[in-house]
């Protein structure tokens, strides 16, 4: 029995069938492609029986694709020789032009285009559903689908030298960096977090630095009223113990020790050095994400960070990296944080040794750090000359007016960004 004996009733029925087949082949390749890998991931340790089918035909895509494309091309064969037979009935000899092309739109649209729409938008409900079906049509076609597969493998290899490994390649740092930035259902303090450690990599301790001239220490060459005064006003509790200057620093002095000494009134220079750990360098370019594993390493919590020539830049401690992940969590007292004045014309008078890190992040702005670490270093490096007088000049969008110069050195501008100027 031929397509011509059967009823156009009928063969107009078929196609409808065929259509929804056609839909749902091409609505669960989309789908089974278009899911979150590291999601499904999670739902199979989750034990989702659909999750974990899913998962399982996801490893071997040329196998999936072989099953969902032998039953997508059967169907829509079938179908195109149905309508072709149709428009014989209804049109005679123009019919077989006339059919493969209002199949063509009508399959496009039905079975194409709608479905793997949708699929795109849901494909985690379509996907799960699919497997059910999948699977064993995948078994029951496994000879099919070996066949189309070595095939087809065979003319992928030259083009293909080292194939993704299953489930996709990992994710970079950059990767993974944009997908906590977009993700929706991360809290925003908790991907804050998350930013701040992906970041550790692209800063290092030089940046984060208290630099040299804001270093507090004890001079082992003065008096002992004037060490004691340090010591009573110390902000900190891990001081430099040094002679003559800080780049002869001989060792870190823990206030905590020093608790019993200065309640019997009895503490010496001697006893003073007696106290002090052996003093801990680190290279002002460490990263901190290597910096705070050597901490942990090192059992450390505060190191002198010195340059190529071994002279002292500054101090970094644990509490700056860790503030770094979550941010200013206690009141750094100790810190000469120059102070940022507002304007009325929304410009900003900024101290000169104002650190340009803290300033983007005080004011929102993006003003380079590639290069100088505090304001004054950003306008000398741009003019590259010390100004002589007060002047103007242009980075990026801000534009910075000197309005103190002393000493070799700018002491305060007044910024203004191009939105508070337009």
């Amino acid at each position: 029995m031929s397509l011509a004996d059967f009823p156009s009733w009928a063969l107009f029925a078929t196609i409808l069938v065929l259509t929804v087949l056609s839909a749902y082949f091409s609505s669960s390749e989309t789908a089974m492609m278009a899911l979150n890998r590291y999601r499904l991931r999670h739902l199979v340790k989750q034990k989702n029986l659909a999750a974990r089918k899913a998962n399982r035909l996801l490893r071997r895509p040329d196998r999936l694709l072989g099953v969902i494309l032998i039953g997508n091309n059967f169907v829509n064969f079938l179908a195109a020789s149905i309508g072709t037979v149709i428009g014989l009935r209804l049109f005679g000899d123009s019919g077989v032009v006339l059919a493969p092309i209002a199949m063509t739109i009508f399959f496009l649209i039905f079975a194409e285009v709608t479905p793997k729409t949708i699929a795109a938008h849901t494909p985690e409900r379509l996907a799960f559903f699919s497997v059910y079906i999948l699977d064993p049509l995948l078994k029951a076609l496994r000879p099919l689908v070996w066949f189309t597969n070595t095939i087809s493998n065979a003319l992928v290899r030259p083009f293909v030298k080292s194939p993704e490994p299953p489930g996709g390649a990992p994710l970079s740092a950059d990767e993974l960096r944009t997908v906590v930035d977009e993700s929706a259902r991360i809290p925003g303090q908790h991907q804050d977090m998350l930013l701040g450690v992906l970041d550790l990599e692209h800063v290092t301790v030089n940046d984060i630095m208290v630099p040299r001239n804001e270093i507090v220490g004890l001079d082992v060459d003065d008096d002992m009223d004037e060490i004691l005064a340090v010591l009573a006003n110390s902000q900190h509790t891990r001081l430099p113990v040094y002679k003559d200057n800080v780049n002869n620093v001989l060792g870190m002095l823990h206030l905590r020790r020093l608790a019993r000494h200065l309640g019997q009134g009895e503490l010496t220079r001697a006893e003073l050095m007696r106290l002090t750990r052996e003093p801990y360098y680190v290279p002002e370019a460490t990263p901190l994400h290597t910096q705070l594993v050597k901490f942990k390493q090192e059992k450390r919590r505060i190191a002198l960070v010195v340059d190529e020539y071994g002279d002292i830049q500054g101090i970094v401690t644990l509490e700056d990296i860790l503030e770094e992940i979550v941010g200013e969590f206690t009141t750094d007292f100790a810190a000469n944080m120059p102070e940022i004045l507002p304007k009325p014309d929304g410009s900003y008078l900024i101290d000169g040794t104002a650190v340009l890190r803290d300033i983007n992040r005080a004011l929102g702005w993006d003003l380079p750090t590639s290069g100088p670490k505090t304001l004054n270093g950003l306008v000398l490096e741009t003019l590259e000359t010390i100004p002589e007088a007060n002047l103007c000049l242009q980075v990026d969008e801000f534009r910075i007016e000197t309005l103190q110069v002393s000493d070799n050195v700018v002491k305060h501008c007044r910024i203004a960004p191009a939105s508070a100027e337009a």
